[in-house]
This record gives structure tokens, sequence and C-alpha cells, in this order.
């Protein structure tokens, strides 16, 4: 098995939206904000090359939306998803199955393109399988008010029409090992119902895709609980069982929307869980 985190590109959004309730004298520390109160992220996947499969972790924000609608996410830097992907010898039509972590746009917008005559859209990963699970789709094709803005049929709907969508099988508890994938899953429900945070054996440690659990290092504290989450009472008890059990099994956290940190271990103090050291997929596995 090898792993290739994928930077697909960076954005920004409100610091506040960012961090709810902490303020920002504080969050502003470690996520420094511009005149307009933006912070920068990523959209950072994570590439899985296991025997014949190609597995691509979320797909990030894509590029059919109208120049209006990235307008408000301020976009930069020149990383792509194909010029990542090519990077490391790869191409879209390689990528045998994309798991989706969830599907608000961010995470998602990647996996359905415009079509070549761009009169419509389809799958942008023609020879994969789109892996969610029944309970989230069902989730966002139905969405309540305080998400219909991040859960966009373009980014849905194709993936389905096209016959390439498929549901892993739903946890017996919090925790599922699915055969189909390779991987374990954590399901959590405080940011959105039923988000899957990918937990990967690799080289001897456990990496796990943090996804929107914690997005950035700066989201390591407990009450660091984004605006967006519709259940935040949820959050704070997924995350503190989470880091618990991060400490104590040593897990890699991979950061999605952190664009200047990749990978961070934790360690307990006594002031709950907390940063331990941060690295670079370089530096941990010389890759």
């Amino acid at each position: 098995m090898n792993l290739y985190p994928i930077e697909t590109g960076n954005f920004k959004l409100d610091g506040g939206a960012m961090f709810g309730v902490v303020p920002k004298s504080l969050w502003t520390k470690t996520n420094p904000s511009d005149a307009n109160n933006m912070i920068d992220l990523a959209a950072r996947c994570l590439l899985i090359e296991d025997g014949n499969r190609l597995i691509l972790i979320d797909t990030g924000l894509g590029t059919k939306q109208s120049d209006k609608f990235f307008g408000y996410y301020y976009l930069w830097g020149d990383y792509t998803l194909e010029n990542s992907l090519k990077q490391f010898g790869f191409h879209k039509e390689d990528i045998t199955d994309v798991f989706m972590t969830h599907l608000h746009f961010d995470h998602c917008g990647g996996s359905v393109q415009w079509n070549t005559e761009r009169t419509g859209y389809e799958p942008a990963f023609k020879n994969a399988k789109f892996w969610t699970n029944k309970a989230h789709w069902d989730w966002a094709t139905q969405p309540n008010a305080r998400e219909k803005a991040s859960f966009l049929k373009e980014n849905l709907l194709p993936m389905e029409e096209s016959g390439q969508l498929h549901f892993v099988a739903p946890a017996d508890q919090d925790f599922l090992s699915t055969s189909e994938l390779g991987f374990g899953i954590l399901f959590v429900n405080g940011h959105t119902d039923k988000q899957m945070l990918p937990h990967i054996e690799y080289k001897g440690k456990t990496i796990v895709f943090a996804a929107d659990l914690i997005p950035t290092a700066g989201h390591i504290p407990l009450p660091y609980v984004m605006g967006y989450d519709t259940r935040p009472l949820l959050t704070l008890q997924e995350k503190a069982a989470f880091l618990n059990t991060a400490v104590e099994k040593e897990y890699l956290l991979f950061f999605e929307h952190d664009p200047y940190h990749q990978l961070c271990t934790l360690k307990a103090t006594e002031k709950g869980v907390r940063l331990a050291e941060l690295y670079s997929f370089k530096e941990v596995f010389d890759l």
C-alpha cells in the first residue's frame, strides 16, 4: 500500500464561523485572519494505492461552479486535483473508488464535472465507484434548511444517475471495518449526519482522515467546534472520545482543511488533549 496527499486547491472561510463560540483573540493565534475576517483553508484529499485499487478520499470543491459561487470562497493558490494526481503518476481515469467523508460541496464538488459540451454534468471519475452511506445520502438529498446551501444537487445526482453510486454498510455501533475498501470507518454525527472518518493502517501507524471533526490543527482543543456543525454538543462528545482514543493509540491525524500542516500527533496535558508535533507526509513517510 502507498498513500499520497492530494492538494486540490485552497480557499477561505469566515474565521468566526470556523470556530463557533471561541473568541477571535484565541483562534487567531493559530489561524490568523485577513481584513475581512477570512482564514486560509485547504481542500486536501488522500489517495490510497492498494493492489489494483486506487481509492481517493474526498475530491475538493471541483471547478464546475460559477465565478459568483467561487467568489464567496476566495480561491487562492495553484493546486489542482489533476496536477496533484499527475505529480504521483496518476490520472482521474485511474481512480477505482471515490470515498466521500460527507457530501458538503467542499468535500465532494470534484466528484462531478461538466460534460464535454457543457450541457450537463457527469461523474469526474468515469471508472470509479462512488462511496457514501445510505443514511447520509438521504440526509443530503433531502436537506434541512441549515445545510441546504452545502448540499448541491449538481454534486450528488449525477453520481446516482450514472449508476456509480454505492453505499457502505451501516455501522453496528460507531466503528466499522469495511471489506469493500479495506480501512476502518468511524461514524460521527455532530457536524452532519453520518460523517465518516477513515482509519488507515499504514507502515505501522494508524492515519485518521479527520475531515470536519478536526479540520485544522487549530481545532484540536475540545471547545473549538465549528459554527457550521448541526449538533455542536454532540460534536463535543464525539470529539472528546476520539481525542482520548487518538492519544492512547498514537494516531496520526491527517488534516483536510489545514493549508500549512498535513499531519500531527497528540498528547494528554492537564488542560486536555493538545497538539504534540506537526509533520508533513514527506517527513514521516519519506514521500
